[in-house]
């Protein structure tokens, strides 16, 4: 069967797996271009037009772009630091072009499960480079764009309700105060790898979710880096890769904060010149900077929302040999 263009773009636009707006922000940027006879579009231009149209867009409708809880999308985490002075507009410009094209760019003619039916149909592009638009689009475009362009806004809007209604129980004014506040102290990610041997034995040799004996191991965030935007110590601990991999961006259960809180004394207990960055981020006192790293925890759960994830289910907070070690002893733990 033969279809026609419009048959194609409508399949494209309606049975996307959409778990971002992304999709109909690109399809409207490279709709733009088309009607200005733009057929080779520099990558450059692209980062700079998927920018204006989600900035004019968040700026006056300010709803959801992604469809997950308690996350944003990286287009809304990148304007939102240009909103509040944290990057300038050549910054923000570059982080749309090297963060934001990754999955919507080579995906954008995926129809549901299939990437075939409708590959490279509309445009191909060198990743990093140019997208290069097609007959089959630009003719399309000249013969129908008000059909095309109300699919598009009308995808965007359902999609948009369909987020706002999965995070209805939030209160976006408090959540984007938070966000804002991290992100304006928050800084690009650096390697925490290498924080490896000098965490595990602060936290007794075993991994911190689940406390069993070291394999493959990868450091963490205790509090998702996705909302306190840093690589702080304090924050930071080694686990099991498959822990890790269960754990994700959750909200970690509170037998987990007040492990963190006991690993962090064991730190301040000893004489490394680490210890300066908690006292630094947490305070001068036990007592403080308990109080400080459960503020953060309470700001995560209101930007996360109370959906908690408590380990293994053999996990036992009460025999977690943390508390037995002679390094927890000494700095306090009864």
């Amino acid at each position: 069967m033969i279809f026609e263009n419009i048959d194609y773009l409508k399949a494209i636009n309606l049975f996307g797996l959409n778990v971002s707006t992304y999709k109909p922000a690109l399809l409207r940027c490279i709709i733009n271009f088309s009607r200005k006879g733009e057929v080779n579009i520099d990558w450059g231009d692209l980062s700079e037009e998927f920018f204006n149209i989600y900035y004019d867009r968040i700026t006056k409708r300010n709803l959801p772009q992604l469809f997950q809880y308690g996350r944003i999308s990286k287009v809304e985490r990148i304007i939102k630091k240009y909103q509040i002075g944290k990057i300038n507009k050549d910054r923000a410009l570059s982080e749309i072009s090297d963060e934001c094209f990754n999955d919507v760019v080579p995906r954008f003619h995926t129809i549901g499960m299939n990437s075939k039916i409708a590959k490279d149909f509309f445009y191909e592009f060198n990743f990093g480079k140019n997208i290069i638009l097609k007959d089959s689009f630009n003719s399309l475009v000249e013969i129908s764009y008000e059909e095309i362009i109300q699919d598009t806004e009308c995808r965007w809007s359902t999609l948009e309700a369909a987020f706002k209604k999965n995070q209805s129980d939030y209160n976006h004014d408090l959540v984007n105060n938070i966000r804002d506040v991290y992100l304006q102290s928050g800084y690009g990610r650096t390697n925490i790898t290498s924080t490896k041997p000098f965490l595990l034995p602060f936290q007794g040799d075993v991994c911190f979710y689940c406390g069993t004996v070291m394999g493959d191991s990868a450091v963490d965030h205790v509090l998702p880096r996705e909302v306190l935007c840093h690589d702080e110590i304090w924050n930071l601990v080694v686990a099991h890769s498959h822990c890790n991999g269960q754990k994700l961006d959750y909200v970690v259960g509170p037998h987990f904060i007040e492990k963190l809180i006991v690993r962090n004394e064991n730190i301040m207990g000893s004489n490394h010149p680490w210890k300066q960055k908690i006292f630094q981020q947490l305070g001068k006192t036990p007592q403080k900077r308990k109080e400080n790293l459960k503020k953060h925890y309470e700001n995560v759960k209101i930007v996360k929302g109370n959906r908690f994830w408590q380990g293994d289910e053999s996990y036992n907070p009460d025999k977690d040999p943390l508390y037995k070690k002679l390094i927890s002893i000494l700095n306090g733990y009864k």
